[in-house]
């Protein structure tokens, strides 16, 4: 059995992903085949040093061009090798232990902007207005619709929250209301307020709502009243609204991220955002307030005359 396989077969045991296996296989043959081409040298793990991991870095860089996540991700297997090597006895000193990693942008959130949120509550919109026009007994359906995804928007739940929620859960007055989420990420409980455009959208769902379910706030009107709406209905239904409003991507997951993101521009504290979303870091929580692509393209924009 060759180094290769051996290393193959601890990645196996240490229950990796089938993909993540083959990368970082597929990278430490790379590194191998580095190495005794630049070393003029067979490979061998003892005869790996730290220099020759920061100039394999540098190599990366500089001579391939690769951006710092790839370059981060094939560190990162001939990290692996070399903890397994130290494990096994082959070495006794890891010589990637002190090589920095390349420091990369922080990827930031996919979000709706005011003109794409303004497509979707228009696309909603007319969609309503076609139901009752043409399809009446459509309606409730387009209603739950609707509802669920203006809902979404402006409370930033997870998908799996949402599909959870029961009646009992919701707590309604003429000027307030928010909803329990029992079982959140980490089997967290909280409450969420909600503002008035998302107690708008569950009371109007709830005055269409069929009867004969004591239990979901969103359920399957087509199917049985008791069943609960299913998470890969959902994403039919935002696929749907993406199309109409000419969204490329629309998904739970970017209301949140849309969610978090208008509370950032109106100043809301890093605390508040997180405890609304859920998120047990701050670290989390502090993508929304990092500049995307479109916020440095407006900052440059306004030097135009």
């Amino acid at each position: 059995m060759t180094l290769l396989d051996e290393y193959k077969t601890y990645l196996e045991n240490e229950d990796l992903s089938a993909l993540t296996v083959i990368g970082y296989v597929a990278d430490t043959r790379l590194f191998m085949d580095w190495f005794a081409k630049n070393n003029r040298e067979e490979f061998a793990l003892e005869n790996v040093t730290p220099s020759d991991v920061r100039e394999y870095r540098s190599y990366l860089q500089d001579t391939e061009k690769r951006k710092a996540s790839t370059v981060n991700r094939k560190l990162a297997a001939l990290a692996a090798l070399m903890r397994w090597a130290l494990k096994t006895k082959q070495i006794v000193v890891d010589p990637t232990e002190n090589v920095k990693s390349v420091k990369q942008l922080v990827a930031t959130p996919r979000w709706l902007d005011k003109h794409e949120q303004f497509a979707l509550q228009r696309a909603i919109e007319k969609d309503l207005q076609l139901a009752q026009l043409r399809y009446p007994r459509r309606y409730v359906t387009r209603r739950r619709d609707a509802s669920l995804i203006l809902f979404l928007l402006h409370t930033g739940l997870r998908l799996s929250e949402v599909v959870a929620l029961e009646l009992n859960d919701v707590q309604i007055s003429e000027r307030k209301g928010s909803v329990l989420v029992r079982r959140g990420k980490g089997n967290k409980e909280r409450s969420v307020p909600l503002n008035s455009e998302a107690r708008n959208a569950i009371q109007d769902w709830l005055a269409s709502r069929p009867q004969g379910s004591d239990t979901f706030v969103w359920i399957a009107v087509e199917a049985s009243a008791e069943d609960g709406i299913s998470g890969r209905t959902v994403q039919r239904i935002l696929q749907r609204y993406a199309q109409d409003a000419e969204l490329q991507e629309l998904t739970p997951h970017i209301l949140r991220h849309s969610f978090a993101k208008n509370l950032a521009n109106k100043n809301v504290g890093l605390e508040k955002i997180a405890a609304l979303l859920g998120h047990a870091s701050l670290n989390t929580t502090r993508i929304y307030v990092t500049p995307d692509t479109r916020d440095l393209e407006r900052a440059v924009e306004q030097l135009e005359p």
